[in-house]
């Protein structure tokens, strides 16, 4: 405070200076105020465990009239002129935070989660929708004339008061759920789908509404437009509109050289999208919460910028527009003894509602009455989503000031009373058993290399090898819907020119295979709805320039197949440029026998020897991962090596011998079975990872004290879980 007074000398003279005309230094001492209170009190809420977007509201509050201006009103005045150009300046700012804020909520929901726990999620999400709304439309009907805007347009009224008192604010219910670690939990999951759902359908009763109040009029026609347009807008942006901003973002991504080009790519996409939503005659929050859901999807976006994104406008658009919100929100009005009755019965109605609403939807979804109750607690939160419908319908004329004063009080107390009610609920909740495993599982599961793949690289020829490689690759792909971008290499087999030269047919193409084994590999549970993007790439140049130069466009695993990759002492020469140009995890196809005489139809046979190096361990997740795609047989080999050995790199050698003398047959028989591989159990591949010599096929768990292998068929139900002696912890 003591740093504003002192710029209130600057204030009042550029105030003097200007007159009516709008000032950038005020612009930019207004800034500048709303981010270091905002994020002052956002930091104290955070630490007495509450949201700090409430410590950013709090903020514009206590700097607008109900507590500066009632102090000092010459020097609020001087900070927040009321002249319409000045606060046209900071209106900007603020219009364009509200359309960031849905961009990032959109980001945030996760639609996989809502398939997920379908059945709760949306008897919870309707049910907590049309108890609320309904209450809060009756609110508005009976509601005194003296805090409507205008008498004549009552149900415009009625409708953004009865959205206002229905949705929940996903950010919140989602950053408490996360602080009580129970985001993977069967409650966590379903509450954020649930949050996930209202938020979607009140944006677009947000949407119509804002139509209406367009139209000026409400009738059939002026109904039909809006509904009408908004059911269009969200059929083409989850049809056609995906498949746009996916390859937009891959193509920005590829192609620019300057720093952070798919953030400029989001940024389009949400405004073209809230243009879009504008000119068929919804509100533009509509597009950017979309924008959001398809940009979140993208399967190339990236955490690093994800994190810039969302640093941008947490640290600077949100407590700019909370500020700005609280700004808006006179609390004085709450001095009216009649105004403040009202105000506790509005947060008494909405809550009512909402707990309600939500209660029943959870005992219709089949949840335990605890677990009900848990989630009632969580859906009261209104939050940020509560104040963007309020200041929307304000700056609409839907409310007016004294009803927007109302509503950011009602958000206010509801949201801070969430948190400790939430805690207070969710400590009650059981773990049951099998939800135990499963989140034992999934915990080990995301430490993973192949749960964390984004992107693959394919560097293949025509031969067949290359086939036999696109195929391992499509199946991999496949198994979590990974995008794949595939690199034709020349063929390097003594051909001569006009073999060369003649083009070969789709099928033997590299990509042909790939998408083939990607179609075939069988996904279960939410990954089968994702499509793998299949990208090709022109190559000009020789094959290492053209591998290094397309790794530098962010690849998590590089898959090599070419005609020679063995050589009398190791791997060939080419294998081995190839493989340097590279410097993440790379695998190293080397097929034989019946894998190059059929590559797209063999039977896969997988054997892995398993030494616990975290080498191994990621070959083992691959291996895991293709042997569920395609339902193949899995012979896992688990040995403890010397410590002064080497591993050998004369293939098909597996791994050294341990110096037990009990473990020596097994180890024998492994080499056996490598060497011929016409035997059942044997592998007719090799696999090379980051540089190392191509040793391990698959290696996942800490490795047992003598070898020991055990076959599994893996199938849907139990692909990535290969039982085996030695194995701690199947999952």
């Amino acid at each position: 405070m003591a740093g504003l007074l002192l710029t209130a000398g600057a204030l009042f003279a550029a105030q003097e200076g200007h007159g009516s005309a709008p000032s950038e230094v005020i612009f930019l001492a207004q800034l500048v105020t709303l981010m270091l209170v905002g994020r002052l009190l956002g930091e104290a809420m955070n630490r007495i465990g509450q949201p700090s977007v409430m410590g950013m509201l709090l903020g514009g509050i206590l700097l607008g009239p109900s507590a500066l201006g009632a102090l000092l009103p010459e020097f609020q005045h001087a900070l927040f002129p009321s002249t319409p150009e000045q606060k046209a300046m900071l209106d900007g700012i603020a219009q364009f935070g509200i359309l960031l804020l849905l961009l990032l909520t959109g980001m945030e929901a996760d639609l996989k989660l809502v398939r997920t726990v379908g059945r709760a999620a949306l008897s919870v999400s309707f049910a907590g929708v049309a108890v609320p709304f309904a209450c809060g439309f009756a609110l508005g009907e009976f509601m005194p004339a003296s805090l409507l805007p205008s008498p004549e347009h009552r149900f415009l009224t009625a409708l953004f008061l009865g959205t206002a008192l229905s949705i929940s604010s996903i950010k919140i219910v989602a950053a408490i759920v996360r602080e009580m670690n129970f985001t993977r939990r069967d409650l966590g999951q379903i509450i954020v789908a649930s949050a996930i759902c209202e938020d979607s359908i009140g944006w677009v009763i947000v949407a119509i509404t804002f139509g209406l109040a367009q139209a000026g009029t409400i009738d059939p026609i002026s109904v039909t437009k809006s509904v009408a347009g908004t059911a269009l807008f969200l059929v083409a942006s989850f049809t056609i509109g995906r498949r746009l901003v996916f390859f937009l973002i891959r193509w920005t991504n590829d192609n620019f050289e300057s720093d952070f080009p798919v953030i400029t790519a989001i940024l389009v996409v949400m405004g073209v999208m809230a243009l879009t939503t504008h000119f068929v005659g919804v509100h533009t929050v509509l597009g950017a919460f979309v924008a959001g859901i398809l940009i979140g999807e993208s399967p190339i976006l990236t955490k690093h910028i994800d994190e810039v994104l969302r640093g941008l406008i947490l640290a600077f658009f949100m407590p700019v527009f909370f500020g700005i919100a609280g700004l808006s929100a006179d609390l004085t009005v709450l001095g009216n003894p009649q105004l403040a009755a009202m105000t506790l019965g509005l947060i008494a109605i909405a809550s009512f509602g909402k707990f309600a609403g939500a209660f029943i939807g959870g005992e219709i979804g089949g949840l335990t009455r605890r677990e009900a109750l848990a989630l009632a607690c969580a859906m009261n939160a209104r939050g940020s989503t509560e104040v963007i419908i309020a200041t929307i319908g304000l700056s609409m004329g839907a409310l007016s000031q004294n009803l927007y004063t109302m509503i950011v009080a009602m958000a206010l107390v509801t949201t801070m009373a969430m948190p400790p009610m939430l805690r207070w609920a969710l400590a009650r909740v059981p773990l049951r058993k099998a939800e135990k495993e499963r989140l034992e599982r999934e915990e080990f599961e995301a430490k993973g290399f192949v749960s964390n793949l984004e992107r693959l690289l394919l560097a293949v020829d025509e031969s067949p090898n290359g086939k036999f490689a696109s195929r391992l690759a499509g199946l991999l792909a496949g198994s979590r819907g990974i995008p794949i971008t595939v690199v034709p290499l020349s063929r390097d087999d003594g051909r001569n020119d006009q073999q060369k030269q003649r083009a070969p047919d789709a099928s033997d193409l590299p990509e042909s295979a790939v998408k083939t084994a990607a179609e075939g590999s069988g996904r279960t549970g939410t990954d089968a709805a994702a499509a793998v993007d299949v990208t090709i790439r022109k190559v000009e140049a020789p094959s290492v320039e053209a591998i290094a130069e397309e790794a530098k466009k962010g690849y998590d695993l590089l898959l090599v197949g070419i005609e020679r990759t063995r050589a009398k002492s190791g791997f060939h020469a080419e294998a081995a440029r190839i493989a340097s140009a590279f410097e993440g995890p790379l695998a190293l196809v080397a097929g034989s026998n019946a894998h190059l005489q059929e590559p797209e139809r063999s039977s896969l046979h997988i054997l892995v020897p398993v030494n616990g190096t975290d080498v191994s361990r990621r070959a083992a997740e691959v291996a895991i991962a293709i042997a569920g795609a395609c339902a193949c047989p899995l012979a896992a080999l688990y040995g403890m090596r010397r410590r002064s050995s080497r591993i050998s790199s004369t293939w098909p050698a597996a791994t050294t011998c341990p110096s037990k003398p009990r473990c020596a047959p097994t180890w024998r028989r492994t080499r056996r079975l490598l060497r011929n591989p016409g035997r059942r159990e044997a592998t007719s591949s090799s696999w090379g990872w980051g540089g190392a010599p191509a040793t391990n096929f698959f290696s996942a768990i800490p490795p047992a004290r003598c070898s020991s292998t055990r076959r599994y068929r893996s199938s849907s139900s139990r692909a990535n879980l290969p039982t085996c002696r030695g194995l701690r912890n199947p999952a």
